[in-house]
């Protein structure tokens, strides 16, 4: 992450004692946060379903994008990018050193890169099912990495992952204008100071008899993938299901994450976690990798959606959360990290569209993050729990 890495602590009960007892409504309070943190445990199914091949895949035009934004609205929560100004050679060399990672030694592979969750080495780990595919290894790469790495050479990965954050808040602000606010991590070629990015490099699939799985996921605004050569095919888990996409070579794919969703209040569709890479029939024994990088939030962030005061519940602040604060004029403001969110400056715009409520309520980042982080099948979409019920 460009914006620095946050260690989250393991969920541990507290040793300490308090003078005074704890009211009911604390104690069940802190007792849900300590359970949520803790990663659940699933079993699998018999049998899962394969992914299904998806329709073609909307190809945009960044240029006409900026004129245009609405382009980048997807009903099926990803599309491919052209237009752009990622260089293929800067991909070619990118992939050739994160290739060469996983060539290193175990014990160096830690040791360059120590487990600072989300970022680190991540090992790999089967599935105990004949029909699910287990998850290969993986490194999760914020800035520090390529700096810190001793004796490697990162020097393209890290020019590559800058290239493609350029791009993803580009389109970050580009998909909130298409859907009528203005993106919370600035504009264009400005720094926000509070955004991060994580380049994940993951191992593709065995093979495409297996059904991939959607482990080791992580909250972001938009991941990005460039397509280096033909013929490469990535399973996704849209809100429709699994689905197959073979992108065009040297095009962006581009999903929208669980965190553009909430802030679009359910307007944009998503994608849950990243591409899966898959090697393909006939294919089994060549090395397949992805690299997905992914815009992402401070840890400390709370998530909510980004809509005018007086569209939220058509102006009953019923849903709101008790936490959530009002400036002094009574108007909603919802936190994004240190930034605040004003919702009385942010105009709705499109013809059609009619905002009937808040559909989702605010929460921190941190502790669905590694919720989510460490289930390894998402049978429910995990932002159904913060859905509000009408």
């Amino acid at each position: 992450m460009h914006g620095g890495a946050t260690s989250a602590p393991p969920p541990t009960p507290s040793t300490q004692q308090s003078d005074k007892p704890m009211s009911t409504s604390a104690a069940a309070d802190a007792l849900s946060s300590m359970l949520h943190r803790l990663p659940p445990t699933l079993s699998l199914p018999t049998r899962r379903a394969q992914p299904a091949t998806c329709p073609p895949v909307p190809v945009v035009s960044l240029s006409q994008a900026r004129s245009n934004p609405s382009l980048l609205s997807s009903k099926l929560g990803f599309f491919q990018l052209t237009d752009h100004s990622i260089p293929p050679q800067l991909a070619d060399s990118a992939e050739s050193e994160a290739l060469s990672l996983f060539d290193l030694p175990r014990e160096k592979k830690e040791a360059c890169f120590p487990r600072n969750w989300p970022v680190g080495f991540e090992e790999g780990d089967e599935v105990d099912d004949d029909d699910v595919e287990g998850l290969g290894e993986s490194f999760c790469l914020d800035e520090s990495c390529y700096t810190e790495s001793a004796g490697l050479s990162l020097a393209s990965l890290s020019e590559f992952s800058r290239a493609l954050e350029k791009v993803g808040l580009e389109v970050t602000e580009l998909l909130c204008r298409s859907v009528g606010f203005e993106s919370p991590l600035g504009k264009g070629d400005q720094s926000p100071t509070r955004v991060c990015s994580m380049m994940w490099v993951a191992e593709g699939l065995s093979g495409k008899s297996k059904t991939p799985v959607a482990g080791r996921f992580y909250p972001y605004v938009v991941g990005l993938q460039y397509q280096i050569r033909g013929g490469q095919k990535y399973s996704l888990l849209a809100d429709s299901g699994w689905v197959s996409v073979v992108p065009l070579v040297e095009s962006v794919l581009v999903t929208i994450g669980d965190i553009a969703q909430v802030w679009s209040n359910g307007e944009l569709k998503k994608v849950r976690g990243r591409p899966v890479a898959g090697l393909g029939e006939g294919n089994n024994k060549s090395r397949c990798i992805s690299m997905s990088l992914l815009v992402i939030l401070p840890i400390d962030t709370k998530i909510s959606p980004v809509l005018p005061a007086a569209a939220i519940s058509g102006g009953d602040h019923s849903h709101k959360d008790d936490d959530n604060d009002e400036d002094g004029n009574g108007r909603n403001v919802d936190e994004l990290g240190d930034h605040q969110i004003n919702d009385s400056s942010i105009v709705s715009t499109g013809e059609n569209r009619e905002i009937e409520g808040r559909l989702f309520k605010s929460f921190c980042l941190e502790d669905y993050a590694w919720r989510v982080y460490h289930e390894r099948l998402h049978f429910k979409d995990p932002l159904d729990r913060f859905r509000i019920k009408k």
